[in-house]
């Protein structure tokens, strides 16, 4: 018994310490008792998205003398989108630094606001993940949660987390543009269309994409298609594409949701509130990886940021991806 209860402290422990790794400095690691307890954190950084997860840890134990876990649920104050789930996997580190799942529990249901699991296998301690994806009705609003477990003993915990914001910006990523291809970008519609389609959604084109040899500083450009000519060489609009977008140019602002690298950089909702593009123009030249742009629509209806996120000069193609904010 003395082996099984220093393996349940031994196993709170280790999750709490692995949420105080990652926690402001204030966190104060709880200490193990003669009981069932919980904790839980937001693994997941930056500005939350509709249609895109939000991960969360959720520890659970009790001494084996006191019994096993029965259940484990979430409770989300706005339902998320079907795609939320609570893994049926506790999870460690192996020696090898890498997580490590073990099935612990049936896979998890989603009913309203509340997704759960029943544990089948004989445990004291787990750590689950939680993913929320929030949906539609939680764009711009702030969601909540309530993880709570229980165990064989009749003992119940929970534990609350959040608010947290969802922001009104919208994201798509990883759009192939090709100067002989789909170089005719919406941002209305964040996708990019060939002459054909282009054609026939002319009114919603922002941007024209292509690549120039000469000058040697024209390379990938973005140009909007009532800027002058001279910066659309060869191209021949679709007939009603003359939409004067405002741009800007910047270099080295990685956005990681939108680049996936390390860096912790973030444009969130009041980034495109306070975004001043009285000094934009409708061109930018000699773009590359890693370069990104900052726009405003003729109509004033959204603000975007598109970021390269690679380019290719032989190939004379990129891909993009955008944020995009709705400013009425």
């Amino acid at each position: 018994m003395t082996g099984k209860i220093f393996q349940y402290t031994t196993a709170l422990a280790a999750a709490v310490l692995m949420f105080a790794s990652c926690s402001d400095k204030d966190y104060e690691v709880p200490q193990p008792k003669n009981e069932l307890q919980n904790d839980a954190i937001k693994r997941s950084i930056g500005p939350s998205l509709v249609g895109v997860r939000m991960e969360f840890a959720y520890a659970i134990a009790l001494p084996a003398s006191k019994g096993k876990l029965v259940s484990a649920q979430v409770e989300a104050s706005i339902a998320g989108a079907p795609a939320t789930y609570l893994e049926h996997r506790s999870f460690f580190t192996n020696g090898g630094g890498q997580d490590t799942g073990v099935v612990v529990a049936n896979p998890s249901e989603n009913k309203g606001n509340i997704t759960s699991v029943t544990f089948t296998k004989d445990t004291m301690a787990a750590t689950l993940r939680y993913y929320y994806v929030p949906g539609e009705e939680a764009r711009g609003k702030e969601v909540s949660f309530k993880f709570t477990a229980t165990a064989s003993n009749g003992q119940t915990v929970s534990y609350d987390l959040g608010p947290f914001k969802v922001a009104n910006m919208e994201m798509k990523l990883d759009i192939p543009v090709a100067d002989a291809g789909a170089r005719y970008i919406s941002i209305a519609d964040m996708a990019a269309y060939n002459q054909a389609d282009a054609a026939a959604n002319a009114d919603k084109i922002d941007l024209v994409y292509l690549h120039r040899t000469t000058p040697s500083s024209f390379g990938h450009a973005l140009v909007a298609p009532a800027a002058d000519p001279q910066y659309l060489p060869g191209i021949t609009l679709p007939a009603g594409a003359n939409r004067n977008t405002k741009l800007m140019k910047v270099w080295q602002l990685r956005d990681q949701q939108l680049s996936r690298d390390q860096f912790g950089i973030f444009i969130d909702d009041l980034d495109f509130q306070k975004l001043d593009l009285g000094e934009g123009v409708n061109y930018t030249l000699g773009l590359a990886k890693d370069y990104g742009v900052w726009l405003e629509t003729a109509d004033g209806k959204y603000r975007a940021y598109v970021f390269v996120n690679s380019a290719s000069n032989p190939n004379k193609t990129a891909v993009i991806s955008i944020k995009r904010y709705t400013m009425k």
